[in-house]
């Protein structure tokens, strides 16, 4: 632990002598127009309403060229406001349009009641204009094996990220310099201002807490509230960061193997984790030779068990998936799995097109392929689950057109409290994050699920989490202790096989975690 500490300290001092410091305050916007706001309720959420704000592509230059932001909201009820509540969902390239319904909904009422509850689509994303697409069709099946043990495959699965880079630059040269955090950020006060705010609060999840903490740094005597869930380490974006997830998503991988054998009376795989693990891996083998339904092979294949490192809710989809191929070799439930889990369509075209805009355009990334080899290989010999499918994921920044900007320093003693969440196991944002963001931030509490691994952990169920989040954004208060953690909640129940007689209630959980989706 102290060995830890140490290390989290020496890296904070390397950010803070290097960093690119960043001012207060941008230049000063036009005049915000005003909203207006139309229904745009659903089922599920009936009082959301919609607007759409223009913003400078450029906030250097705010008389230029404007781009269009979509906003969401559910308005406040009671008699008095704490103003508004901006939510993000993470990605980067998340939608957080419905979002907003959600946490409207999940909150008590008597808290929810006192905000403006405001999503929206970031720059870039979804229903914004314009909205990125760089290369259709990008992850349609079959894709190369994503482990390049031959260089035909690494030749293959290079061809693939140098052409999306390539076409990334020729559809969007115009916009992807201004497709990054600190543009974000600066997009969030727009939207306070057009709000008619003078501060505003927020709560982001996975690498929306990188957004906020941004946001927080540019304009600190504009944060009324700030909570962070599931945090992403600031002092490794990005290309650090990817590789501290590929252990943490090998962990959380092993987790799944260990939960199967406890359920051996469910899945009839035994009660050795590592021999499950092996039929997983055997299954892996399989699909690459021969992808299943012609569409799940051994990249679809870890990319439908990726999800269930963020949310083990989808454990027994998975324990289903492979108990069916072990046993009797139907591809039918994994197949199904994919289409639920990891399919993607137009709109995660449009998801992943931002994502690697602002990953590569946020921070200097390797260019010397060489140098992304040697790493990968070297966290692959210890973490082989998805730490190849992660690399081919995020390599279109070895190649991308636009030149990176320098990461933020998101050291911050301007702040009022904020409030910080964390499970241990989380293997998306690795719990080493959080430690470093509670130091950096000043006046900051740290709230842990100790044992969890969930990514994405309040307004989820758990009472105490929950407790602290709602006392937070009704007066402010924080709990305060002593030591790296302020407050530690028991984690929440794992799941339990599915019954075949009735179909699992939604939960919150999963309602949650289908708005905050994957990679992020």
């Amino acid at each position: 632990m102290r060995t830890r500490a140490a290390v989290l300290g020496a890296t904070a001092v390397l950010l803070a002598a290097s960093a690119t410091a960043l001012p207060v305050q941008a230049a000063p916007a036009p005049a915000a127009p005003d909203l207006t706001w139309k229904d745009c309720g659903t089922g599920d959420y009936p009082t959301l309403q919609c607007a759409s704000l223009k913003v400078p592509l450029d906030h250097a230059r705010p008389a230029g060229r404007q781009i269009s932001l979509a906003l969401s909201r559910v308005p406040h009820t009671a008699k008095t406001s704490q103003g508004p509540l901006l939510v993000n969902p993470g990605g980067p390239g998340g939608s957080g349009l419905t979002l907003a319904g959600y946490i409207a909904s999940a909150l008590p009422a008597k808290v929810a009641a006192q905000y403006d509850v405001i999503g929206f689509d970031p720059r870039g994303v979804g229903k914004s204009t314009p909205a990125l697409n760089c290369a259709p069709g990008h992850f349609t099946p079959v894709r190369p094996d994503t482990v390049p043990a031959t260089p035909e495959l690494e030749r293959r699965n290079l061809d693939r990220v140098r052409s999306f880079a390539a076409a990334c630059g020729k559809a969007h040269a115009d916009v992807l310099p201004y497709i990054d955090t600190v543009s974000a950020a600066r997009d969030l006060d727009s939207v306070r201002a057009a709000l008619g705010a003078g501060r505003l609060s927020y709560l982001g999840y996975s690498y929306g807490t990188y957004l906020g903490a941004v946001y927080a740094k540019l304009y600190p005597a504009r944060v009324h509230r700030l909570v962070l869930d599931s945090i992403v380490n600031p002092t490794g974006v990005w290309y650090e960061d990817n590789l501290t997830q590929d252990h943490a998503f090998d962990a959380r991988h092993k987790a799944l193997m260990v939960w199967i054998a406890a359920h051996d009376e469910a899945y009839g795989l035994g009660t050795d984790p590592a021999r499950i693990e092996a039929d997983w891996y055997a299954l892996r083998a399989a699909l690459a030779k021969d992808p299943a339904d012609g569409k799940v092979g051994a990249a679809e294949l870890e990319d439908t068990y990726m999800p269930g490192g963020y949310y083990d809710g989808y454990w027994p989809y998975l324990a289903e998936a492979l108990a069916s191929w072990v046993h009797d070799k139907d591809t039918g439930p994994l197949e199904q799995a994919y289409e639920n889990f990891a399919a993607v369509d137009a709109g995660g075209d449009n998801n992943y097109s931002v994502y690697t805009a602002v990953q590569c355009r946020d921070a200097p990334w390797p260019r010397d392929w060489r140098r992304w080899s040697r790493d990968t290989w070297a966290a692959h010999r210890k973490s082989p689950f998805m730490t190849w499918n992660n690399a081919w994921y995020n390599a279109p920044c070895a190649f991308w057109p636009t030149p990176p900007r320098e990461p933020v320093n998101i050291a911050n003693g301007k702040l009022p409290p904020a409030l910080l969440f964390q499970a241990t196991d989380d293997a998306a944002t690795p719990f080493s994050g959080a430690l470093m963001t509670h130091r950096l931030l000043a006046h900051s509490s740290l709230v842990v699920e100790q044992g969890g691994g969930n990514h994405g952990i309040t307004l989820t169920g758990n009472s105490c989490l929950d407790d602290h989040l709602t006392t937070y954004l009704t007066d402010g208060t924080v709990p305060r202790g002593r030591g790296e953690t302020d407050a530690i909640c028991a984690k929440s129940p794992a799941p339990k096989p599915l019954d075949a007689k009735t179909a699992p209630a939604a939960s919150k959980g999963s309602t949650l975690h289908g708005l905050l989706g994957f990679r992020h």
